[in-house]
C-alpha cells in the first residue's frame, strides 16, 4: 500500500524520499509485543530505536506538561492490508477516547497523540522527551501555568521544503508562538513596525535537544497586518476550579431540611438504571479504624450498572445537562449522588458491575481530611473470560493498587468484605451497590433509626427506617401531627412513584406500593390547559387521609413525587375544609420550558417560583374548591364513622408488577403476602394487559361556574346512592339523603363555619 503527500500537484511517496528529508527511519509499532504496523518517522531525534512497544494509555488532558515536549511526525508504511487495518483501529481508539499511547524506550519517553476529528489517519504526531536531558519539575510547572488548553493554530509549517497544514497539536513548543506574537509588531528587517501590505516570512528555529543531528528550520507564513497578541492566544495563566474537601459537606446541605430527600436521590438512580429490585437497609459492620461495630446504610439494586466512563461522570461535580427532557429519566443535574450520599454520611463506597466491567469508587470526607484538593479513588476492571482484571486502558496497575490501598485504609472494607459484597451481583450479574457509613448524627445518636420486621412475612410489624426527630414537614394550613410519609421511609416509598414497578425492600421488608390515583373514593378526573399545556388531575376522597385529618395535592414530575399534601384553595384557610380530599397530578410537561430547562429544584423536593407553577396553583385551588362544594354535603358520617372504600381495590402482581383491578366488594385483606396473577380473584395470566378503569366508574366533571347543573346533580346523587348501598348499608332511615323535587339539589354555597354539615348526624 502506498502512502504519500501532495506536493506540486503530484503524490510524493514517502519511501522514495532521500535521506536528508528525515523519512529514512522505519519503526515497528507494537502493543503488548504484537505488531500494529510498520511506520516511518519524519525528522526523529537521534538514536531512536526501530522497535516501539506501547505500554499503556492515558487521557490527553491528564498529561499537563504534554505541550512543553518536542515533537515529530509518524507516518504509516504498512506492508499489507492487515497492518493498515490495525493502524486505523489503533488511531481510531486514540481519537474516540482522546487517549495518548505511551512508549518508554531506553533514552526516550514517547507520547503518540490522538489525531484530529475527521482525520484520515495519514499521519500522527509524537511528543517526546530525552531521559538524559530530563524534563525538570520547573518545566512541568511552567507548562501547567503557561498553557492547559489546546495550542493555537499559526499559518502553515515548512519542513525542509515540504509544506503541510499545521494542526492544533503539531506545534513543537509554545515558546515559538509567544516569540512570533512578540515579533509580529517588528519589521522583518528590524526597522520598526511594518506597514507594507505584502506578505512576509518569519523564520524560527525549533529548540532541539543536545546532540540532535536532525535540527531543522520552521518557517511560518504570516501577513503584515497586526498579529494577535500573547493574551489573545491565551498564553497567560488561567484559573481553574479546585475542589476543597470541605465542599463535600457543603453538598450535603442540599437535603438539610429532610434527610429522606437524600435517600430519594439514590432511589432515582436505581429507577433510571432500569432496576427491578431495590434493597435499602442498615446493618452493623466492624470498623478497624473505629475499633468497634458501626452502622452502615446500604442501597443495592439490580440495574444495568455503570461503565468506567459513567462512574467517572457520576463522581464528577455536575455535568452538562441534557438538551432534551427525557420522560423516562429522573436524573438531570449531575449532583444527586454526591448531595444524597454526603447528607447521609461522611463516607460512601460504590460498587458497580456491567456485563463486561466492574468499578469501585470512593467518595470520602475521611480520606480527604487535611488535603488541599479533593481526591476520589476509582478502580476499574474489565472482563477477561471468567475473571475480572484491572483495566489498564483507563489506569495503570500501580494507580489501581494505590487507590485500593486508600480504600482499605479509610474504610471498613478489606478485600474479603469487598468480595462478599461483589458476590451479591451473582443473581443477575449486573447492578450497583452504595454503602455509606459514619452516618449523620442526631445529638449523641444518629439521625436515622432502624428496626427489623418480624420474621415469617408478617405485615403487622414490618421493618422500617425512621427519622429520629419524628418531625413533620411544615405546610400552610396543616394542623395534624400524623403524617407518616414525613418520618417513615416505608410510608414515603409507598407513594414515591406514580406508577410503581420496582420492588423496594426496607430493612428486608417489602414496601407495599400504593398508587394513589387508584385508591380514591368518589373519583373525578379534571382536564385543564395551563399556558397552552395539557394537565390532568385525579381527585377524590381517601378514608385513611380523612382519619389522619390530611388533605392536599400530590405533585409528580417524571412519575416521581416532588411535593406531597400541597394544600390549595380553601384547604389553606381552614383545617376542616378539604379533609380527606387527595389529588394526584403529573406536571412533567408543564414544568419544561421547551428549551431544555426545567422548573424543578436540584434537590427534587420542590418547584421553582415561576409563572407556570403560579398558574397551576390557581387552577388546582379552583378545581379542589368546586369538588368540595359539589360532593362534601353528600358524604355522611354514620354512627361509628362508616368506612368509605375506594371505587375499586387494586393489587400488584409480585412477578410481572402489573396492577390488577379486583371485583367489587372483594376484601383485599384476604389476599396473601405474596400475590400473583394466577391467584384468586383475578385467576389470569401475567401476559394479560393492565385493565383500564370502566367509563362509568370515574366521573369526569363538566366545567362549573358557581352552580350545579341538573345533569351533574343527578349523576352525583346516583354515585352517592351507590356508595351508601354498598358501603353503608344497614344505616337508619333518617340517615339517608333527602333529595328535592326531581332529585335535584339546590345551589351549594361555600360553608365558612367549622363543624359538621347539616346533613351529617352526629351521635
Amino acid at each position: 500500500m502506498t502512502s504519500g503527500l501532495k506536493m506540486g500537484g503530484s503524490l510524493l511517496n514517502f519511501s522514495e524520499l532521500p535521506r536528508e528529508y528525515g523519512f529514512n527511519h522505519f519503526v515497528m509499532l507494537m502493543k503488548d509485543q504484537k505488531l500494529i504496523c510498520r511506520t516511518q518517522c519524519i525528522n526523529p531525534p537521534s538514536e531512536m530505536p526501530s522497535d516501539w512497544n506501547i505500554l499503556k494509555y492515558a487521557r490527553k488532558m491528564e498529561i499537563r506538561y504534554l505541550w512543553e515536549l518536542r515533537r515529530f511526525f509518524l507516518h504509516p508504511a504498512c506492508q499489507n492490508a492487515h497492518e493498515q487495518m490495525e493502524w486505523e483501529r489503533f488511531l481510531g481508539y486514540l481519537q474516540k477516547h482522546n487517549m495518548v499511547a505511551i512508549a518508554k524506550l531506553e533514552l526516550y519517553e514517547l507520547y503518540i497523540l490522538p489525531p484530529d476529528e475527521g482525520s484520515k489517519f495519514g499521519q500522527v504526531v509524537v511528543a517526546y522527551w530525552n531521559k538524559k536531558a530530563g524534563l525538570t519539575e520547573s518545566k512541568k510547572q511552567k507548562a501547567k501555568t503557561q498553557w492547559t488548553g489546546p495550542p493555537p493554530t499559526v499559518g502553515s509549517e515548512r519542513v525542509e521544503g515540504l509544506t503541510s497544514t499545521v494542526r492544533q497539536d503539531v506545534l513543537p513548543s509554545f515558546r515559538m508562538v509567544k516569540e512570533l506574537s512578540d515579533a509580529s509588531h517588528e519589521d522583518i528587517n528590524g526597522e520598526g513596525s511594518s506597514t507594507s501590505a505584502d506578505k512576509c516570512s518569519i523564520s524560527h528555529k525549533f529548540p532541539q535537544e543536545t546532540g540532535d543531528h536532525h535540527a531543522h528550520e520552521s518557517r511560518v507564513e504570516t501577513c503584515s497586518r497586526p498579529q494577535p497578541s500573547a493574551v489573545q492566544y491565551g498564553l497567560l495563566e488561567k484559573n481553574y476550579v479546585r475542589a476543597d474537601p470541605s465542599y463535600l459537606k457543603t453538598l450535603g446541605q442540599a437535603h438539610s431540611g429532610w434527610i429522606f430527600g437524600a435517600i430519594a436521590e439514590l432511589v432515582d438512580n436505581s429507577r433510571d438504571a432500569k432496576a427491578t429490585k431495590l434493597e435499602i437497609f442498615v446493618e452493623e459492620i466492624y470498623s478497624t479504624k473505629a475499633g468497634k461495630n458501626i452502622p452502615m446504610l446500604s442501597v443495592i439494586d439490580d440495574g444495568h450498572g455503570m461503565t468506567h466512563q459513567e462512574i467517572v461522570r457520576m463522581m464528577s461535580f455536575g455535568h452538562k445537562q441534557p438538551d432534551r427532557d427525557d420522560p423516562d429519566c429522573i436524573g438531570r443535574f449531575g449532583i444527586g449522588f454526591k448531595t444524597g450520599a454526603m447528607r447521609l454520611g461522611r463516607d460512601a463506597l460504590v460498587l458497580t458491575q456491567t456485563a463486561d466491567s466492574r468499578s469501585v469508587a470512593f467518595l470520602s470526607q475521611s480520606l480527604n481530611e487535611g488535603k488541599d484538593n479533593l481526591e476520589i479513588p476509582i478502580i476499574s476492571y474489565h472482563r477477561k473470560g471468567q475473571f475480572m482484571e484491572v483495566d489498564t486502558t483507563v489506569q495503570s496497575e500501580a494507580l489501581a493498587k494505590n487507590n485500593l490501598k486508600s480504600i482499605k485504609e479509610c474504610s471498613p472494607f478489606n478485600k474479603y468484605l469487598i468480595g462478599e459484597k461483589l458476590g451479591l451481583f451473582r443473581e443477575k450479574g449486573t447492578g450497583t451497590q452504595i454503602h455509606i457509613w459514619n452516618l449523620d448524627e442526631w445529638g449523641s445518636d444518629y439521625c436515622l433509626e432502624w428496626r427489623t420486621g418480624l420474621s415469617g412475612g408478617s405485615s403487622f410489624y414490618q421493618g422500617d427506617i425512621l427519622i429520629r426527630s419524628g418531625r413533620i414537614r411544615s405546610r400552610p394550613g396543616q394542623i395534624t401531627q400524623k403524617v407518616p410519609l414525613d418520618y417513615s421511609l416505608q410510608s414515603y416509598l409507598e407513594f414515591i412513584f406514580l406508577e410503581p414497578r420496582m420492588k423496594i425492600y426496607v430493612q428486608h421488608s417489602l414496601v407495599k406500593s400504593r398508587p394513589l390515583a387508584k385508591s380514591l373514593n368518589m373519583t373525578s378526573v379534571e382536564i385543564g390547559h395551563i399556558m397552552g399545556k395539557h394537565v390532568q388531575l385525579t381527585i377524590g376522597r381517601c378514608q385513611l387521609e380523612w382519619e389522619s385529618a390530611n388533605c392536599g395535592i400530590f405533585l409528580y414530575w417524571h412519575g416521581r413525587l416532588i411535593e406531597a399534601y400541597k394544600r390549595v384553595g380553601g384547604m389553606i384557610l381552614s383545617a376542616d375544609t378539604g379533609r380527606g380530599i387527595i389529588g394526584v397530578i403529573d406536571i412533567t410537561g408543564l414544568m419544561n420550558d421547551g428549551n431544555g430547562h426545567v422548573w424543578v429544584h436540584s434537590n427534587k423536593q420542590g418547584f421553582q417560583d415561576c409563572e407556570p407553577y403560579a398558574r397551576l396553583e390557581e387552577w388546582l385551588g379552583k378545581i379542589a374548591d368546586e369538588y368540595w362544594d359539589r360532593n362534601f354535603d353528600a358524604l355522611q358520617l354514620k354512627k361509628g364513622n362508616a368506612l368509605y372504600k375506594p371505587d375499586h381495590e387494586w393489587v400488584q402482581c409480585d412477578k410481572c408488577r402489573k396492577w390488577r383491578m379486583l371485583s367489587s366488594g372483594f376484601d383485599i385483606n384476604n389476599l396473601p403476602q405474596e400475590w400473583f396473577c394466577y391467584m384468586m380473584p383475578f385467576n389470569g395470566l401475567c401476559g394479560t394487559p393492565e385493565q383500564a378503569v370502566d367509563s362509568g366508574v370515574i366521573t369526569v366533571s363538566a366545567k362549573r361556574s358557581g352552580y350545579v347543573s341538573k345533569q351533574t346533580a343527578i349523576q352525583s346523587k346516583e354515585v352517592v346512592q351507590l356508595v351508601n348501598t354498598t358501603s353503608t348499608s344497614g344505616g337508619n332511615k333518617d340517615d339517608s339523603i333527602q333529595p328535592t323535587e326531581e332529585g335535584v339539589r339546590p345551589p351549594v354555597s361555600k360553608r365558612l363555619r367549622r363543624g359538621p354539615t347539616r346533613a351529617c348526624k352526629v351521635t
